[in-house]
């Protein structure tokens, strides 16, 4: 077990999350079950498969987890695209937020690789 928050991938994760509620807080009402809720959970689910997963006994359930935070962080990737496309982030917004997304997939893909060494 180690202590998560120590962990820089989670860090960045977590700030990714806040900024994501912070940028949906104004897309369109009519998206407030729509894509706003997906975005802001698959969003909240990276850091969280982080948390979980360092919470394990072993190393190998660690690593159980990661894949997981890192698919969720390719589906914020693409809701962060059509959120854009849709014309409700900015593009300045969206290159922002867009960059830390790839930026904490690299580092979920590094982290895997170490555990699983």
């Amino acid at each position: 077990m180690q202590n998560y928050k120590e962990l820089i991938v989670w860090q960045k994760a977590h700030q990714h999350v806040l900024l994501v509620y912070k940028y949906t807080k104004v897309f369109p009402k009519e998206e407030q079950f729509g894509l706003t809720n997906q975005l802001r959970r698959a969003a909240a689910s990276i850091p969280s498969n982080i948390a979980e997963g360092a919470g394990k006994s072993t190393k190998k359930d660690f690593a159980n987890y990661l894949p997981s935070a890192f698919g969720s962080s390719q589906e914020v990737e693409y809701l962060l695209l059509l959120s854009h496309e849709l014309e409700y982030l900015t593009r300045e917004d969206f290159e922002k937020i867009n960059s830390l997304t790839n930026e904490i997939k690299a580092m979920l893909i590094s982290l895997i690789k170490k555990v699983r060494a």
